[in-house]
């Protein structure tokens, strides 16, 4: 079958994150504008300038996966199996009547654990080299969320880990969407995770000046607010089901949205900084477009990476007029992030999900905690309230440290 030819859809869903436990819930919680700010309560924050972040409450492992298993992984591979189970069983996928080998895996990690190099290094300097545990490497590493998920779901087909920062998961979803479009694989579970609410994690990212300083948990997450000052980080996993459609349809699988474009650029110009101009990400927003032969007319609304850092919110409002010129005004520009905070190498997952559920409920959430625009931040933000909006298409951005920028183009799915 021929590269084009091949188109590929959404028929799974999974998340934790810090407004719901799984899909039902985040729905209900982006429905109704909820935050998932707070003091931070994994370590002590005296000697912190940031105490606030996104943490996920009342996940509990061994409910939702094996213990023993459980046991031997590190939240973040947690998070990731929780999600890929959630989105897997929401598929109706039956490992048994597929074969393993076209069934794949595509779910990144940022940093990995953090927390586990923490309490070996501890242990490193207090009690010697050989009370190191055994684990840590297996633990701590980032390909361990996909490898995890493809022990527990039996998953023998192409297995990839996406590092590249806070574009992880939207990188993750591109290259499987790749994949099946190639013919690699006929199924995909795709996405990111992230427990990077560590004290180092949280010390680094203050030292960047890149964390909001606000302990208000009303006004901390603020993107495109003139108070906004920094990004709040949060935790959790986003894994979505592709499937080449005729495999979905043999099997009578639902269908939620289609995939029908990728675009990836890099800026080539700062470590952390977007560039200024926002060529990057313009262009990868039109390559995206260009990819499934869509007009940027025809775009009506658009999942912001909308950080609430000063940088990115000024540069990707510049990018999304780069790209679609006097239209960009007419164009819905939301972010996720005013409510469950940056998931980092999640992020792009759990927004993907976000604008699949908005797409099939014909509704754009609000972007939370947005009261007055920056000057040149003129768009249209969702500000005060969700719109009930029926709309095509959906374009969701991630831009990352490095210069890393990616876009997918979701389609409502029709015959």
């Amino acid at each position: 079958m021929l590269f084009r030819s091949r188109r590929v859809v959404v028929t799974g869903m999974g998340t934790v994150n810090p407004i719901g436990l799984n899909v039902d819930e985040y729905w209900e919680g982006l429905k109704a504008g909820k935050t998932g700010f707070g003091e931070i309560t994994y370590f002590d924050t005296t000697d912190f300038k940031v105490k606030v972040a996104a943490e996920v409450k009342g996940f509990v492992a061994a409910d939702r996966m094996d213990k023993k298993a459980a046991r031997r992984m590190e939240p973040f591979a947690q998070y990731a199996v929780a999600a890929a189970k959630e989105a897997f069983e929401d598929a109706g996928l039956d490992m048994e009547k597929e074969d393993p080998y076209r069934v794949g895996c595509a779910i990144g990690s940022g940093v990995g654990s953090l927390q586990s190099i923490e309490r070996e290094h501890k242990k490193l300097l207090e009690k010697g080299p050989s009370r190191i545990n055994p684990l840590l490497v297996p633990l701590m590493i980032t390909n361990m969320a996909t490898g995890n998920v493809t022990i527990q779901l039996g998953i023998k087909g192409k297995s990839i880990n996406v590092v590249t920062a806070c574009a992880t998961g939207t990188h993750s979803i591109g290259e499987a969407f790749r994949s099946i479009q190639y013919g690699e694989a006929d199924v995909m579970l795709a996405g990111g995770t992230e427990n990077a609410i560590t004290p180092i994690g949280v010390g680094g990212f203050t030292a960047l000046t890149a964390l909001s300083t606000s302990n208000n948990p009303e006004r901390c997450s603020i993107p495109f607010d003139k108070d906004r000052d920094g990004f709040v980080i949060g935790d959790g996993a986003g894994v979505v089901v592709l499937e080449e459609l005729e495999h979905a349809k043999a099997r009578g699988a639902k269908i939620l949205a289609e995939v029908v474009g990728y675009g990836a650029t890099s800026d080539a110009y700062h470590i952390t900084s977007p560039a200024e101009d926002g060529e990057g990400a313009k262009n990868a927003m039109l390559f995206a477009l260009k990819d499934a032969n869509v007009a940027p007319e025809e775009i009506t609304y658009i999942n912001a990476h909308g950080t609430s850092t000063h940088h990115n919110d000024l540069f990707e409002t510049r990018a999304i007029k780069a790209a679609f010129g006097e239209h960009a005004y007419d164009i819905k520009v939301n972010s996720t992030k005013s409510m469950i905070g940056h998931l980092l190498g999640a992020a792009g997952a759990v927004e993907f999900i976000a604008c699949v559920l908005q797409m099939n409920h014909g509704y754009v959430h609000q972007t939370v905690g947005l009261e007055q625009p920056d000057e040149e931040l003129d768009l249209d933000y969702v500000q005060g309230h969700g719109v009930d909006m029926d709309f095509e298409y959906a374009l969701t951005n991630s831009l990352a440290f490095g210069g890393h920028n990616a876009s997918l183009l979701i389609k409502k799915y029709t015959e």
